[in-house]
Formats: C-alpha cells, structure tokens, sequence
C-alpha cells in the first residue's frame, strides 16, 4: 500500500470526505497524515479522525498564520497534543516568500512547537519557503525527526537536511515539465524520500485543472520510479517503510 505523508482534507475542501477516501482506497493509498494550519485545522483533523482511522491527525500553526496567533494558541495547542490520535506536529515552519517582516514572530513560533515535538516525543512535518538558511538553522538545535514538506531545494540543500536526520515530502512537482526537482531525486537515495500530495493543492501532471487528491499518489510514485529506474512496486514498498519510521501508524 501507499502512504500519502502530507495531504489537508477537510469538509470546508471536499464536499465528500467519504468519497475522497474510497477513491484513495482503490489506488492503494491507504494511509494518510492530515495536516492542520491552526487551532480550528488541528480539532478538525482531530475529528476527522475519529470517524476516518487512516486519516491520521498532524497538528499545529503553519507560519502563514502566525500574524493571528498569540502566545496563548501555544498553550491551547499543547493540550490538543495530549490527545493520544495525534500522529505529528505539523504543518510548521517558516515562510518568507511574501515578505520577512514577521520573521521573528514566526521563527518565536517555530521554535516554541519544536519544543513542544520533542517533549511529546513528536515527529514534526516542516514547512520552508525562502527560508532554508534559517530552517536548517534552528533544527539544528533540536533532537527530532521528521519530513521536509514540499521539498524543491538543491541536491546540497537535501543532503543538509538529510544529515539532521529528515526525510523529504516528495509530490505533484516532481511531475511539472519544468521542475528541476526530478535531476535532484536522482541523486538522493530513495531510502530518504516520501510520497506527499499536499491535496488539494499541486496536483500532478496530467491532472493539474483538478483538484489534488491522495488518489494521485501512484502518479508521483510512477515519476519516481522513472527517474529512479525501478519498478513502481519498489518505490510503494520503500517510501511506505520511511513513512512507518517516521510516523506511528498503529
């Protein structure tokens, strides 16, 4: 079966969550981590959950929405982390692609729920953009593990986040006519990579005027092998094996 490591599914996304799932099942993708954005994401995920079991609840504030937040969503976070479901920390991280006049709020942010992933013992799914200098960084303090969410960065890039221990979140880009992403999979062991969709955005080639769902992990999955040289049912079987490292299915 197939893992797909970082998706949002939500009923405010997807009219039905039931179908999204059943189209899922048929293409082998069973198990999925459902990332939040904030506190409201975090108990959606959550509740999710309980009526989904392979929808597995990743929690947290991604950076985009730090500007809202006070020190007291920390707080209110920890006790959703108490919640025996949660799978992960995430989505978190840093984002300075619109502008980096919030940066020391976001990097407070940041490092306030790392902290939190490594007293629950937490894996944590790390959104970068515009920001890998800083990221890398401030990981480097941290004890953990993870996933490099939507990774695009330089083969020197990967191999630095490797070296801390992390997995990269590999998806509908690689599949992009002009993406540079694939020449950078080919020289980074698969025993590093996972398969993601980020669903509902960046749906892969030759779907991209619909919107993104786990169904179309195998498609990622077939580029990897491509590029990789393997057969398909090998890059199920080894980027499922990372997503079970990672994450605590059971």
């Amino acid at each position: 079966m197939y893992v797909d490591s970082h998706a949002h599914v939500n009923f405010e996304i997807y009219e039905n969550v039931e179908d999204i799932l059943k189209e899922a099942c048929k293409c082998n993708v069973q198990n999925i981590v459902n990332c939040a954005e904030d506190l409201k994401t975090s108990y959606e995920v959550i509740n999710l959950h309980n009526t989904y079991p392979n929808l597995y609840p990743a929690v947290g504030i991604h950076p985009q929405n730090v500007d809202v937040c006070t020190t007291d969503d920390i707080i209110e976070l920890e006790k959703i982390l108490c919640s025996e479901n949660v799978i992960a920390l995430g989505e978190i991280g840093l984002d300075f692609y619109y502008s980096r006049e919030n940066r020391k709020k976001q990097i407070l942010f940041f490092e306030s729920q790392l902290k939190l992933a490594e007293k629950y013992n937490l894996p944590v799914i790390i959104h970068s953009r515009n920001a890998t200098d800083d990221v890398l960084k401030i990981l480097k303090k941290y004890s953990l593990k993870g996933v490099i969410h939507c990774f695009s960065g330089s083969i020197e890039t990967a191999r630095e986040f490797i070296k801390l221990g992390y997995f990269l979140g590999v998806g509908g880009i690689l599949t992009f006519k002009n993406s540079k992403l694939g020449e950078v999979m080919k020289n980074i062991p698969i025993e590093y990579i996972l398969l993601e969709t980020d669903s509902p955005f960046l749906t892969p080639e030759p779907y991209r005027k619909y919107k993104n769902e786990p169904k179309y992990i195998p498609v990622i999955a077939e580029k990897l092998a491509l590029l990789k040289e393997i057969k398909v049912k090998d890059v199920m079987e080894i980027t499922t094996e990372n997503a079970n490292r990672i994450f605590d299915f059971s």
